[in-house]
């Protein structure tokens, strides 16, 4: 009797610790969720609700037509400002030429864009330095879509390669910390 009964014991004994291996990842699981919450995000600028851009035709500040779905299939990296360009400005397009210059073999895949708020004709020499940044005059009902916590120029945002407007960096944004959620973005999308 006493070897069926130690015999029982251990079937006993599996059976708990089956039960228990069984139970303890559904119940880890529910506590995670809803107990645990993440102190830090990922990424460093601000994820915007994705909105998608309107495919409008704009001028360039030289004149020429533009539309957007030019930018189609590029990662844009945006400032809404006026063509006068203040010191603020010229910080945002170096971060901007900067950020996409350090992305090496990905640089092809990043646009820059000037969305020009005003009649202000830009600086030659300011034009000269951030060749490749498109330069548009953009309508104050395009500029509305760009969501601001104080003023539109205070941001760079960010543009998907589908078209959506999609994040935002804060005012006097740090670019190294801009770098990486470019780097991020890049590595873990699809378009190329």
């Amino acid at each position: 009797m006493s070897e069926e009964n130690a015999k029982r014991k251990r079937s006993l004994a599996s059976l708990w610790l089956l039960l228990a291996l069984t139970v303890a990842p559904v119940l880890a699981s529910y506590l995670a969720y809803y107990f645990w919450q993440p102190s830090e995000h990922v990424n460093y600028g601000e994820l915007l609700e994705p909105r998608p851009l309107p495919d409008a035709k704009f001028g360039l500040a030289d004149g020429t037509p533009f539309y957007w779905h030019q930018l189609k299939g590029k990662w844009v990296l945006a400032i809404a400002d006026s063509g006068r360009c203040d010191a603020y400005c010229q910080e945002k397009l170096v971060y901007m030429r900067q950020v996409r210059l350090a992305q090496g073999k990905e640089t092809e895949r990043i646009e820059r864009v000037w969305l020009i708020t005003d009649d202000a004709t830009p600086d030659a020499t300011l034009v000269g330095h951030h060749q490749g940044t498109w330069l548009i005059r953009a309508a104050d009902d395009f500029l509305k879509l760009f969501p601001a916590e104080r003023a539109r120029a205070d941001h760079i945002y960010v543009i998907d390669p589908l078209g959506n407007l999609m994040m935002r960096y804060p005012r006097n944004a740090d670019p190294r910390k801009m770098l990486k959620d470019v780097a991020r973005l890049l590595r873990h999308s699809k378009w190329r």
